[in-house]
């Protein structure tokens, strides 16, 4: 899966890319976001109106369901900090809440710099995935949030910390994983991982999931920097590049 996304200068910021049990699907929340909301949380929107931006991700969407049967676990990682992990997480997950019959939870795994609760303007006072790793009483459906996007809730990341290395490969982040494929079979998982350079985050986290997308910044990320991230991960597992280009 090597793609280059269209160029957006619309006001997407850093976010601009290029390309070379039991079923929340039925799930719609009670306001859902207008167009112009949807692109001030740089986020992409089904309209009448074809875009090109819009149709690569619904690409690289089919290109990810058929590489494994059922709902699975994807991670989506960047090279390094600022190449658009967290666009491409968001948007991908997007992009298969468009089909009624199928639903995503959209994972912020970015301890470090968490930014999906602030990018899609939510209050997350019930907490985030951290709250939950270490607080054995909180429950994981009081962490999920709408996110006014049809069929797509958000598991923020909550208090943010060094490092996330202790909490991926802890019993009680399997327990969660396993637990939301169990109780929401219909719908697929996205990990918005930190970056594979300078930490071990990253390749733990690919542990948990089965498929793992790495994101490069068009520009910035050399080949070999790119080539270097892609070995940290099973080639049974990796799907490949998208190329993103910032601002």
């Amino acid at each position: 899966m090597s793609n280059a996304l269209p160029t957006r200068r619309d006001g997407y910021d850093n976010d601009e890319f290029r390309v070379s049990g039991r079923s929340i699907a039925p799930h719609v929340p009670s306001t859902a976001l207008s167009p112009v909301q949807m692109e001030d949380r740089a986020t992409i929107y089904r309209s009448d109106t074809a875009r090109r931006e819009v149709d690569a991700f619904r690409e690289l969407r089919t290109q990810l369901l058929a590489m494994a049967e059922g709902s699975f676990i994807t991670l989506v990682v960047p090279v390094s900090r600022g190449s658009g992990g967290s666009f491409v997480a968001r948007n991908l997950a997007a992009a298969v809440a468009f089909d009624e019959t199928k639903s995503a939870l959209l994972m912020d795994c970015d301890l470090r710099h968490p930014s999906q609760d602030r990018t899609m303007k939510l209050n997350a006072q019930q907490g985030g995935l951290v709250d939950y790793l270490e607080d054995q009483g909180v429950d994981a459906d009081s962490v999920l949030y709408d996110t006014g996007v049809p069929r797509l809730r958000l598991l923020p990341a909550g208090r943010s910390r060094e490092t996330g290395a202790e909490y991926f490969s802890s019993s009680r982040m399997r327990l969660l994983l396993d637990s939301l494929r169990s109780s929401y079979p219909d719908c697929h998982l996205f990990l918005d991982g930190p970056p594979v350079r300078g930490a071990p985050d990253a390749r733990i986290l690919s542990d948990l999931a089965d498929v793992v997308v790495l994101v490069a910044g068009y520009g910035r990320d050399t080949p070999a920097t790119i080539s270097q991230a892609a070995v940290n991960f099973d080639p049974k597992k990796f799907a490949g590049v998208v190329f993103n280009e910032g601002a």
